[in-house]
């Protein structure tokens, strides 16, 4: 293991759960203290769609993520860096953490090519060739500012079911840590996580974390998951994977965000979390509820509903607006986005927030107890809910 730097993130476990996993910690970013375990809204191209950084900023959220695909393609580091980046660019005085761009590998594969040099794109806005590399990630990366930014990797979709491929990809992610680690321009204020690779293969992920935990890092990430594999594959690659994770670093989980999803993975050792689901279900008129129920506002049944969304929550929508008046805009005021958008990243900071009472309080297995009968009133609890919970010693 190399020479340990100061890096400009500090990570304090403030409280474990004395039965499950989980933690409960600050992480300390040049621009935000933020308390974990927390969700982290995506804003792609530099905002939460359908949401101001002070409206961000009243649900009590202070660290966000934006896209550096998306990003390096429009507006372009030339523009962010004349603003003096992101931060700046879009008016947001908090944590930011950047994705590296490498997601698109999947969610665009017609637009992409896969080389050991890196990624290359056909630009959707253009049809311009772009190469992505390692160097060119972190360069896009270091011009946004972001407090944490995220390596490039060779993505895999988690329902590839060549061992071969997901393997050269797990070796190539870690030789595209390296060259991002040497072209990582900004040290002393900007924090680089490697990403845990591997697949569905148990295996190929410790051999992963074993490189990992050589090189000297902020925290780190656990990829390639959330693609459409099984909930039973997805909760034992989770679990495995923070089984190899130090606890003194932070554990990213990528691209997870329903409520229940969130509660079991705390449970199993996850730190932070993200994912566009509440904003772009918001789009979709559906507004979050306890127990992460949905509540479709398109429905003719809220036509004379003059209740708001939900009672017990003290958001600006809930408490000015009904389910009514939401219903009546839904389908065709873009406010409605706006106000539904605002209610569910306030429902995602209050979820949060209740865990981490709870890890501090030890009582998360009576939280999880309570959470689980609100989401599943008849107590048909999911097979792999009830497997990934035994697993963190907790029996519904």
């Amino acid at each position: 293991m190399g020479p340990k730097s100061k890096h400009p993130l500090q990570f304090e476990v403030i409280a474990k759960c004395s039965i499950t996993k989980a933690r409960a910690g600050v992480l300390t970013l040049p621009h935000a203290k933020v308390d974990t375990p927390v969700f982290m809204p995506v804003g792609t191209q530099g905002t939460l769609k359908g949401m101001l950084p002070a409206q961000i900023e009243a649900q009590n959220c202070n660290l966000i993520l934006a896209n550096t695909y998306h990003l390096g393609m429009r507006p372009g580091t030339e523009v962010i860096n004349k603003a003096g980046g992101l931060h700046k660019f879009m008016r947001w005085n908090n944590a930011l953490l950047t994705d590296s761009g490498g997601f698109q590998m999947v969610s665009l594969i017609k637009l992409s090519k896969v080389t050991e040099e890196g990624v290359m794109f056909i630009s959707p806005y253009d049809n311009a060739e772009i190469m992505l590399s390692p160097e060119k990630s972190m360069e896009i990366q270091n011009s946004i500012g972001a407090d944490i930014m995220m390596q490039l990797d060779d993505v895999v979709s988690s329902t590839v079911t060549d061992r071969n491929r997901v393997e050269i990809a797990m070796h190539r992610s870690i030789r595209w840590l390296d060259r991002s680690l040497r072209a990582h321009q900004n040290k002393d204020r900007q924090n680089l996580y490697p990403i845990i690779q591997g697949g569905l293969h148990a295996d190929l992920r410790k051999h992963c974390a074993k490189e990992l935990l050589e090189r000297d890092v902020s925290g780190y990430a656990i990829g390639g998951l959330s693609g459409g594999e099984t909930k039973e594959d997805f909760w034992k690659m989770v679990h495995v994977s923070t089984n190899l994770l130090p606890d003194d670093k932070p554990r990213y989980l990528m691209g997870v965000g329903f409520a229940v999803d969130l509660v079991v993975c705390v449970a199993l050792g996850c730190d932070q979390f993200d994912c566009v689901f509440p904003t772009r279900t918001a789009r979709f008129g559906c507004a979050l509820l306890e127990g992460g129920h949905q509540l479709s506002l398109k429905n003719a049944q809220f036509a004379n509903d003059t209740r708001p969304i939900d009672e017990a929550c003290h958001c600006s929508t809930c408490k000015n607006y009904t389910r009514a008046y939401l219903h009546h805009i839904v389908r065709k005021e873009t406010i409605a986005c706006h106000l539904v958008s605002i209610h569910n990243v306030n429902f995602q900071m209050r979820l949060m927030a209740s865990i981490r009472e709870a890890i501090i309080e030890d009582r998360l297995p009576e939280f999880i107890k309570d959470f689980m009968g609100k989401a599943y009133p008849d107590k048909n609890y999911p097979s792999w809910v009830v497997d990934a919970l035994k697993a963190a010693h907790v029996t519904l």
